[in-house]
């Protein structure tokens, strides 16, 4: 993936549309918000909740919107619990490219899941993270239970 060119567009508001939910690691879809694993992910697991509607802020959202979002965060914790039982969790927005979005345009909410001792000297280093579980293979352990 380092070598290839970047989609023009924006993922998040693209991914939905293709209706290919294996292939683009959507978790689950709700009426305004969807939840996806990482396609870069920080620890295994590390999914996105994000609107489909191209919205960059927060307080961009309609109240229906805001609360299904929550409520998605909300399901992604139980079934990352239920499934991999992490620890804890990393819970964060980031708006603004200079508060660090990846996706700028486009809102989501990242859920990272950690546990004892998952500090990874490796990002510090050479910016490269070593992820212990194929992505396919976490998809489908979350998206059974989800079934």
């Amino acid at each position: 993936y380092i070598q290839r060119a970047r989609e023009k567009g924006c993922l998040l508001c693209q991914k939905p549309k293709e209706n290919n939910d294996e292939a683009n690691f959507i978790l689950y879809r709700g009426q305004r918000n969807f939840m996806m694993l990482n396609a870069f992910p920080y620890n295994p697991g590390h999914v996105m909740v994000a609107p489909y509607r191209h919205v960059a802020n927060l307080q961009n959202l309609t109240d229906d919107e805001a609360k299904e979002h929550f409520i998605i965060i909300k399901k992604s914790i139980e079934l990352l619990t239920e499934v991999l039982k992490p620890a804890g969790f990393n819970i964060g927005l980031n708006l603004g490219r200079v508060a660090g979005a990846g996706i700028e345009g486009h809102l989501h909410t990242h859920i990272v899941p950690r546990w004892e001792g998952d500090v990874n000297f490796m990002p510090v280093l050479s910016d490269t993270r070593v992820i212990s579980e194929a992505l396919a293979d976490t998809y489908r352990k979350l998206k059974a239970r989800l079934a």
